[in-house]
């Protein structure tokens, strides 16, 4: 039986959160099998968390030399990835994408329209050139005049495997959302498509010990199950506190439940948060859900305890700590030396820093 302490800090210790590591950032990316990425500046707070002595300009440079992406995998989310994950792991996921675009709004405006001529057709236009989702509404809608627009676009957004092209997402730089295809970003063949198999596997070793509704929450495919018997003989099991079966890797990495968790800080949109059903390994008190929209996370003693938000005015920049849950004296004092240190990572350029912590 694995008691909630001890997968609290198993999990920090696969996410690189108890400890920073001295490792590339491609590898970091590719361990963590993806990063949440709708916020472009998220995966760079959340490598910064992981990585010792991390420099926002690798992984920047990584992206404009198009070995990293960002693209709709899982949960048909907007995650960074490795170029070789992209063309590995979005074929797989494809037809979760469809399911979801199936259930989706822009779905029911299309009830009556052959997909196969449009989606020929936009993959096409954002190969000729990219395009942002508004540019691509409005060529669509020229030779699809009886259909919503948008609904047109958005078939192409979730049906076609589309990366975001740089400078977007690259550190210090700006774009709208503009889009083309992988394969033509990339300039290179499909790769083998990788197997369901070896991707429980990988969430294993960075998430586990998981149950199958974990797998589901973090991936949503579905017919996980069998997944898991067929890898059972390559599999540890356990129990839980509640008495739900855990499955792992045979070199899963755990981490000492007494052992002190330095405080992180994380982005507002992290896999930590949404890689299992049961989130109770990294909450107590304190629940992450829509108070914390358009805000980071505090982690104290390895569970959630408050929250963040960087405001920049011309060259001034004020970064509000909200503590949601008690703290110690000790604890306090390193929380304003990690913000101290985020401040440090995000504002390098301002002429003056302040750092306001709140208690609610």
């Amino acid at each position: 039986m694995l008691d909630r302490r001890t997968l609290n800090r198993s999990l920090l210790a696969r996410q690189f959160l108890l400890e920073r590591v001295d490792a590339p950032v491609a590898d970091v990316v590719e361990h963590l099998v993806g990063m949440q990425a709708q916020v472009p500046l998220d995966p760079y707070v959340a490598l910064w968390s992981r990585i010792r002595a991390f420099d926002p300009a690798e992984l920047g440079q990584l992206m404009l030399d198009r070995e990293a992406v960002r693209m709709t995998l899982m949960r048909t989310t907007l995650h960074l990835v490795s170029a070789r994950d992209a063309l590995r792991i979005r074929p797989l996921v494809q037809g979760m994408v469809e399911r979801a675009f199936a259930s989706s709004s822009f779905a029911r405006d299309l009830v009556d329209l052959d997909l196969a001529p449009l989606l020929a057709r936009g993959v096409e236009l954002v190969e000729l050139k990219p395009r942002t989702t508004r540019e691509l509404a409005t060529a669509l809608a020229e030779e699809w005049p009886n259909h919503d627009a948008n609904a047109l676009a958005h078939a192409i957004r979730f049906l076609v495997p589309l990366v975001q092209v740089t400078p977007r997402g690259v550190w210090g730089e700006a774009l709208q959302p503009t889009m083309t295809t992988l394969s033509s970003w990339l300039g290179r063949a499909a790769a083998p498509t990788m197997s369901v198999e070896e991707l429980v596997l990988r969430y294993l070793g960075a998430f586990g010990p998981a149950t199958v509704a974990d797998l589901r929450a973090w991936s949503w495919l579905t017919n996980m199950r069998p997944i898991i018997d067929r890898l059972r003989p390559q599999l540890c099991s356990y129990r839980d506190e509640a008495g739900r079966e855990l499955y792992d890797v045979r070199d899963g990495v755990f981490g000492d439940p007494s052992a002190p968790a330095p405080t992180r800080f994380l982005p507002q949109y992290d896999n930590v948060f949404l890689a299992h059903a049961d989130r109770s390994r990294i909450m107590d008190h304190v629940k992450w859900g829509n108070s914390f929209n358009h805000q980071g996370t505090i982690f104290v003693d390895g569970f959630l305890t408050g929250a963040w938000r960087l405001r920049t005015k011309s060259r001034d920049a004020t970064l509000t700590l909200e503590l949601r849950a008690p703290v110690s004296r000790l604890q306090h004092n390193e929380i304003t030396t990690e913000a101290g240190r985020l401040l440090d990572l995000l504002t390098p350029e301002t002429r003056s820093r302040r750092l306001d912590v709140l208690r609610t």
